[in-house]
């Protein structure tokens, strides 16, 4: 019996909220925004334009240090291919695909960093034991991600959202 996503669409909601934070500070040029009273500079957001460019990054994210000393599973190479409809990267477990749409209705919204590294993160998640997808312990390591690759302003902004929108994090 599969274990119920219970915070699957508030870790979606505090993706969002992230995301949108990204965009205006990529549209306005203002990298500082405020949090809960302190100001935080964000770093840059890596954007793709292929499922090549997808692929290559994957890879690299993969082969780094300690990326490869932290999870057994960063040893599994992981395929990037196009997903058709515009709602929804994914990960499948079976082959280690990672399928993200490409530019639908004049946007690629999941041509771009934090997508990407969401879904390694579920290509990361150990064999053992029955987990949620978007569980406590998904989240951790979504984070640790995040931190280790964009930056340590991008995961506090990250936590700090999704416990705003009642994520649990391991």
């Amino acid at each position: 019996m599969a274990v119920r996503d219970a915070q699957r669409s508030r870790v979606y909601d505090a993706e969002g909220l992230v995301r949108g934070m990204f965009d205006r500070a990529d549209e306005f040029g203002a990298r500082t925004v405020e949090l809960h009273g302190s100001h935080l500079t964000l770093p840059i957001e890596r954007r793709f334009a292929s499922v090549e460019s997808v692929q290559t990054y994957v890879d690299r994210v993969l082969a780094l240090n300690w990326v490869l000393a932290h999870w057994d599973r960063a040893k599994v190479a992981v395929t990037v291919r196009a997903r058709s409809g515009a709602k929804a990267a994914h990960y499948e477990t079976d082959g280690a695909v990672l399928a993200v749409p490409l530019h639908a209705g004049g946007t690629a919204w999941a041509l771009r960093e934090l997508v990407v590294l969401h879904e390694l993160a579920h290509h990361l998640e150990p064999a053992i034991g029955d987990v949620a997808p978007h569980g406590p312990e998904f989240c951790a390591r979504y984070l640790d991600l995040v931190d280790g690759v964009i930056g340590p302003e991008a995961a506090l902004l990250l936590r700090t959202t999704m416990y705003s929108c009642g994520v649990r994090i391991a």
